[in-house]
């Protein structure tokens, strides 16, 4: 009988690192997904994301052998309350992002995503109590000085960036609280919102404004499919990660906002002004010497 290779903490899984940039690079494609949408009002689809995205996930959940923790969750108020309100803000992230892709704001999103890793460590600060490393506090000070540059030389604050990786600092932060996985957490708050977002897709269908069957079959598909759009990466995400040390997953991460940033610029031809130019310049060195202090920090553990 043949073994399964093993991931130590020295090494990674090449398959690992398949599975999670696969993830990454869905991810960080999206935008070209959603611009195809770009006839239907972002809320609607949001909508749709929720429902369809359920359709998708609650089969995995049996699938991989998780309906018991399915069910643990939906049985518990308080892990339940939790979810709500987590549901809540992952909508509004979704929301978010696709308006911002459809608007015209492609360049924010990539912002907003790379600020994440740098949010998180602020957030973990200020709520976890954890102390900053001297490099860590470099970084963000640096993440915060173009922020400052670029709405002052700029004069737009990108609210857009920062609410992006606010909100979604703040899914990860309350979601550590909750005993659920990524998936079977995802699936209950596809659940919850799945409800009052069918409620609200038939009644804009009766008043005769609804995509969905109306606006031809291409609309019609694409909205469906925006369940792979959401599930497919967090499962080939949730498997990749298994297989590989967290130094590896934190450099992978900027697949999607790296791909993003191209499509806006090569693809989309949204202006780069030389004050987002020097903004991304301070973001991108203070990511690059926030992961020469995680990839250090994490020899020495």
């Amino acid at each position: 009988m043949s073994r399964q290779p093993r991931t130590t903490e020295t090494s990674d899984s090449p398959l690992g690192v398949l599975l999670a940039a696969s993830a990454f690079f869905i991810w960080g494609l999206s935008p070209i997904y959603w611009k195809a949408l770009v006839s239907v009002p972002a809320f609607e689809i949001l909508m749709h994301r929720m429902i369809w995205s359920f359709v998708f996930l609650a089969p995995l959940v049996l699938l991989r052998g998780h309906l018991d923790d399915f069910l643990k969750a939906m049985s518990s108020g308080r892990t339940l309350l939790i979810l709500m309100g987590t549901t809540v803000i992952v909508g509004g992230n979704w929301f978010l992002f696709i308006w911002a892709i459809n608007s015209g704001h492609i360049l924010q999103t990539s912002l907003g995503y790379y600020i994440n890793p740098l949010v998180n460590v602020l957030l973990g600060v200020v709520f976890l109590k954890e102390r900053l490393r001297r490099l860590q506090l470099v970084a963000v000070g640096l993440a915060a000085v173009g922020v400052f540059y670029l709405t002052l030389s700029y004069g737009q604050f990108p609210w857009v960036s920062l609410a992006l990786a606010f909100s979604f600092g703040f899914y990860g932060l309350i979601r550590k609280v909750v005993p659920v996985g990524p998936l079977v957490g995802l699936t209950v708050e596809t659940l919850l919102l799945s409800v009052p977002a069918t409620a609200y897709l038939i009644y804009i269908d009766h008043a005769g404004h609804g995509a969905f069957l109306n606006a031809g079959t291409p609309i019609t598909l694409l909205l469906m499919g925006a369940a792979l759009v959401t599930g497919l990466p967090l499962l080939l995400f949730t498997m990749g990660t298994k297989l590989l040390r967290l130094a590896t997953v934190g450099f992978l991460q900027y697949i999607a906002p790296s791909c993003t940033f191209l499509l806006a610029v090569f693809i989309y031809r949204e202006p780069l002004v030389p004050a987002q130019l020097f903004t991304f310049g301070l973001i991108w060195t203070a990511l690059a010497i926030y992961s020469y202090d995680s990839v250090r920090q994490y020899r020495i553990a």
